[in-house]
């Protein structure tokens, strides 16, 4: 199993000191948190994209390349890759390029945005995002598996012998999550191509995901892909600790409160009780984080948001000391303990690419 952590690359101001950073310290920061999940020993590192203010990943492959040429062992991801305003042409040959510098340690998850305002940005139409999605992948998944590709659809203009550069690592290319927040025809898509889900089950209740969930699990198994429990899932979740339960309360809330994007709700505490959010010490924080297996399943891979809200570089590294040393070294032991055989690991090049050097079955 793989644990990590993504950010949304938001840039708000700190309500406890009333300051705002700048894009260039926000751009930075993000860097020193990629850099703080290897040195814990986290495996994945995942950010999302942005083209609006107040957030600062507009362009993931360039954050993620600087990433690579400082890491060695991290998976580089994303927390969206937007499928539906970006040409598939550009992702097939930016993450392929990616997946070189990085020596495979490359995958993206793919969605839709929650920003209606980019559409049109990009000269597309929100009312066709679920289309867009489907046939902009249908173009980006051929793509990485034909060198000569020949394509004419709805929304882009058509392919004529052409060929993406530079072709996939090793000839596999990067594994695809397909990420939704409530959408039932983007697991569909996912269980379709045999490719990962992931739930990002931050802001809705667990029950919500769990149908979504429980439907890319049975569709990945009436394609032909294996057994409901081979497929392939992750999840999100946000999490803030100290080592007593009420200071992470104290300390918290005030970001909790003004950041926009809790869209000034439900209180602290209705939002830990409806949705994963958890807020309290190292403990608290691995006992929430096993139930998800209760929900959902055996799963593959669990990022956690920790950067948001304003908080400050400082307290973030120390949420990661914290998660690297205590929480996740337990999650490990205990997430593998009573874990089926047939339920796969997190997905890596390396398996992939020996995964397609096996022979096919024979009838």
């Amino acid at each position: 199993m793989q644990f990590g952590i993504f950010t949304v690359g938001d840039v708000t101001t700190d309500p406890t000191t009333g300051r705002t950073p700048t894009e260039h310290e926000r751009i930075k920061a993000t860097v020193e948190i990629a850099l703080k999940a290897e040195e814990v020993g986290l495996d994945v590192f995942a950010t999302g994209e942005h083209h609006n203010p107040p957030f600062v990943p507009s362009s993931p492959t360039t954050l993620l390349g600087y990433v690579a040429a400082r890491t060695e062992r991290l998976i580089l991801s994303t927390a969206t890759t937007l499928i539906t305003t970006n040409d598939p042409v550009k992702i097939a040959e930016d993450f392929a390029t990616l997946q070189h510098l990085a020596d495979g340690r490359v995958d993206l998850m793919l969605g839709r945005g929650n920003t209606g305002p980019v559409y049109p940005w990009f000269g597309k139409d929100i009312r066709q995002g679920i289309p867009l999605a489907i046939e902009n992948y249908a173009l980006l998944h051929q793509l990485w598996r034909e060198d000569v590709v020949d394509w004419q659809g709805r929304f882009r203009t058509p392919l004529q012998s052409f060929t993406a550069t530079p072709r996939p690592l090793d000839g596999v290319p990067p594994f695809v999550w397909h990420g939704s927040i409530r959408s039932p025809e983007i697991a569909e898509q996912a269980a379709y191509y045999g490719d990962g889900f992931f739930a990002n089950n931050i802001f809705w209740p667990a029950d919500h995901f769990q149908r979504l969930i429980e439907l890319y699990r049975e569709r990945f198994a009436h394609y032909g892909h294996g057994t409901p429990e081979q497929a392939i899932v992750g999840l999100g979740g946000q999490v803030f600790m100290r080592r007593n339960s009420q200071d992470a309360v104290r300390e918290f809330r005030p970001y909790f409160d003004n950041a926009p994007v809790y869209g000034h709700g439900p209180s602290l505490e209705e939002f830990t009780e409806q949705t994963p959010l958890t807020v309290g010490s190292p403990q608290e924080v691995i006992d929430r984080t096993l139930t998800f297996r209760e929900t959902f399943g055996d799963y593959q891979r669990q990022l956690f948001l920790m950067d948001h809200a304003g908080l400050p570089l400082k307290t973030v590294l120390e949420q990661l000391d914290i998660l690297g040393e205590e929480v996740v070294p337990v999650l490990r032991r205990e997430f593998s303990a009573g874990r089926p055989p047939e339920v796969p690991d997190g997905p890596t090049h390396a398996a992939l690419v020996a995964a397609a050097q096996e022979p096919a079955p024979t009838r």
